[in-house]
């Protein structure tokens, strides 16, 4: 049988998936900025296979529910959840629509780590196997993991790297903090470069990247073979291209206030062609404003709009 390969990615730079975060249309901004890779925001296995039946009914597909554009590509569908017999379903269902299959093992959300599903699952070495062997059989997609180094200070993630490697698992992601830290103190990237001694295929660096100059430090300091930017690119898809100028040349293009209004409208654009929550619109249009001249004040007005006109007109105002 031939050896599943992982799709050609035009940059080291990729975006990491994020719950409320990186929909369809910032995930389109950040690709036409130049990431080499984004990812959806972490879905339910469950949920996958409860809409697969009812938009079954209505003569749909999983696209309706996990929304995508094929300008994204190549994209890679974000899954959670432990139970093996839904995880076979869910994959069979979405392994059409994308070209890597991503399993989370890091999410520190009360929600997701209390159904052992997320950062929980990194205390049960035999599950985290029988999982990703699930996975990896389950489909003819590569198969990829995001993970964080342990649930605790007892950092597991070489253990789990050494049974994903064995698995057929293509790509590790390593967000250097533990679920216990959630997203707070300093990410430790000696964890990465670690973990990159510690196995032969790809690893994805990821944890505190808001800059060309600290992508560049990781890959450096680390030997990752990519970088995965999450809360750096909320607000801010230029740093995908920022970075790849960056490390291509050792400079990069600045942005100004209207550059990143324009953005945000461009941003409008995209999204009236999904079905995205207007209060993650809204949250949106926060980010984009922060480091803004007078930034401050046009959010209190924001807060405040509730049509995506509004929104647009407070931002038009701002540049």
């Amino acid at each position: 049988m031939a050896k599943i390969m992982l799709p050609k990615f035009s940059s080291r730079a990729f975006l990491a998936p994020m719950a409320g975060v990186s929909d369809p249309a910032l995930r389109l901004l950040c690709k036409e900025m130049g990431a080499g890779l984004v990812v959806t925001e972490l879905t339910s296995i469950h949920a996958i296979i409860a809409k697969e039946k009812q938009l079954q009914a209505q003569n749909q597909d999983i696209s309706e529910f996990i929304e995508y554009s094929n300008k994204e590509r190549p994209l890679a569908v974000q899954l959670f959840g432990s139970d093996i017999e839904s995880l076979q379903k869910a994959v069979k269902i979405v392994e059409p629509y994308f070209d890597v299959i991503d399993y989370n093992m890091g999410c520190p959300a009360p929600h997701i780590t209390k159904q052992m599903a997320g950062g929980a699952l990194l205390q049960n070495l035999s599950l985290t196997q029988k999982i990703l062997e699930t996975l990896v059989k389950s489909t003819d997609k590569p198969v990829t993991l995001k993970m964080r180094a342990g649930v605790d200070d007892n950092l597991v993630f070489k253990d789990i790297a050494h049974v994903a490697e064995r698995a057929g698992v293509q790509m590790i992601t390593l967000h250097a903090r533990t679920v216990q830290q959630g997203y707070a103190g300093e990410s430790d990237w000696s964890l990465i470069k670690a973990l990159k001694q510690t196995v032969d295929i790809p690893i994805v660096g990821n944890g505190d990247i808001t800059t060309p100059e600290l992508a560049k430090k990781m890959i450096d300091e680390t030997g990752c073979d990519y970088i995965m930017i999450g809360r750096g690119a909320m607000g801010n898809p230029f740093l995908f291209e920022q970075v790849n100028e960056y490390l291509a040349t050792g400079t990069y293009k600045k942005y100004s206030q209207k550059d990143k209004t324009e953005m945000f409208c461009k941003y409008l654009d995209y999204a009236a062609q999904y079905k995205i929550k207007f209060a993650n619109i809204r949250q949106q249009a926060m980010r984009f404003t922060k480091g803004l001249r007078e930034g401050a004040k046009f959010r209190s007005g924001i807060m405040l709009a509730k049509t995506t006109d509004e929104l647009k007109s407070i931002m038009l105002q701002i540049s």
